[in-house]
């Protein structure tokens, strides 16, 4: 690393994907100061939002391979869009090399108490059974997380609900909250204030392990004994292909660091998810792993992209 000259003082920029405040961007920002300190140079977060998250992919695999200029990945960048789209300016599995999963945020099952009179999972799918084509269900957009995890229940519980797509989970967490729609897959930190008011009735989460903020609550798996039911939001850090080996190295080694700090901890508790850390082939394997269950979904459900 002395010889590579290997972080010179020279900028680190994290290029987040997606608009400032989501969970890709909140998570970007959370690592951001921690990795200043311990890389001694300043590490920056740049919002490239749009098309699916295209345009910030593009905008790193145009920049130097040389560690200084990093992507943060999804659930949908990195195994959805290459299972949705037919076509992409790139090859995540080529193009990109994993250096370090960050966060794994449980996605939950959310109703609104007043259109829709169920107080658990149970009661929920035999509501949709004695109502065939009578709930609606909102999600930031068509191939979106929620927009899989909701299919992928629908497959497992032989259930049926109606898709409204919404233009980003702001609108539609609005009109769930408003009870235009009936339920959403969601990701905890969006819910969270509605839960807590009791404009929204928490049902389950969708991940393996409860909620640490609510040990009551079950998941999917334990309520309705669906075997391997998993649904999660990740985000990952990623460079581009070509980066040295030992650069990378020395990435994830920092990544899996700062996110055993207790105060990054607990503040990725506060906002509803797991730390991440771990090897880049951990990465590697999980990534592989969630683009067979969703490309999986994706067929059965016959989706397609916006």
């Amino acid at each position: 690393m002395a010889q590579s000259g290997w972080p010179s003082g020279r900028p680190i920029r994290i290029v987040v994907p997606f608009a400032a405040g989501g969970a890709s961007d909140v998570a970007a920002r959370v690592l951001s100061q921690a990795l200043s300190e311990s890389l001694k140079t300043p590490v920056i977060v740049d919002n490239k939002p749009g098309a699916h998250g295209t345009v910030g992919a593009s905008e790193v695999l145009r920049s130097q391979a040389d560690g200084y200029t990093l992507f943060m990945g999804s659930t949908g960048t990195m195994a959805i869009n290459p299972r949705l789209h037919e076509k992409l300016p790139y090859d995540v599995n080529k193009d990109f090399v994993p250096v370090s999963l960050v966060t794994i945020g449980p996605n939950v099952v959310v109703v609104n108490p007043r259109v829709l009179p169920v107080n658990d999972m149970p009661s929920f799918v035999r509501y949709l059974k004695e109502n065939p084509g009578k709930v609606n269900y909102a999600s930031a957009g068509s191939g979106n997380s929620g927009h899989l995890t909701a299919e992928y229940f629908k497959a497992r519980t032989g259930t049926f609900m109606t898709h409204i797509p919404y233009r980003g989970d702001g609108a539609a967490m609005s009109d769930l909250v408003g009870g235009q729609v009936q339920v959403m897959f969601t990701a905890l930190l969006g819910a969270m204030p509605h839960i807590k008011s009791g404009r929204l009735r928490l049902l389950a989460t969708t991940a393996r392990q409860r909620l640490a903020e609510f040990p009551d609550v079950p998941t999917v798996e334990q309520s309705l004994q669906l075997s391997g039911f998993d649904a999660v939001s990740w985000q990952a850090i990623y460079a581009a292909a070509g980066t040295p080996p030992e650069i990378v190295n020395r990435l994830s080694e920092e990544f899996d660091a700062t996110l055993k700090d207790p105060a990054i901890v607990k503040r990725i508790h506060e906002l509803g998810a797991l730390p991440g850390g771990g090897t880049p082939a951990r990465l590697a394997a999980f990534q592989k792993a969630e683009q067979e269950k969703w490309g999986s979904v994706i067929r059965t459900a016959k989706i397609k992209p916006e």
